[in-house]
């Protein structure tokens, strides 16, 4: 399947982990859209959330509430991230 964006975060994040993310993310690059920078599907992150509530505004049809980076996952792969079915199930 493709990866379908359902929302977006900062908090949670150190310095430490803003610096090395920043510096992981502009490796991995493979485009630019004005300020959106496309990177290779390669990092998984792990967010914690105080729920999933329906939303037009993004393409999956869902956004994530009070979402809130937890930690890198080195030991996944992008293709064990969550689908966007088992997020819409999350739906309160």
């Amino acid at each position: 399947g493709s990866f379908v964006m359902v929302g977006k975060t900062f908090k949670g994040l150190t310095d430490d982990l803003l610096r090395w993310q920043t510096t992981e993310l502009q490796a991995a690059a493979i485009a630019t859209e004005g300020i959106t920078v496309f990177v290779r599907p390669e990092l998984v992150v792990e967010i914690a959330v105080d729920g999933v509530q329906a939303s037009r505004r993004y393409p999956g049809g869902v956004a994530l509430r009070f979402a809130r980076v937890r930690r890198y996952r080195p030991d996944k792969r992008a293709a064990e991230a969550d689908t966007i079915e088992r997020v819409h199930g999350m739906l309160a």
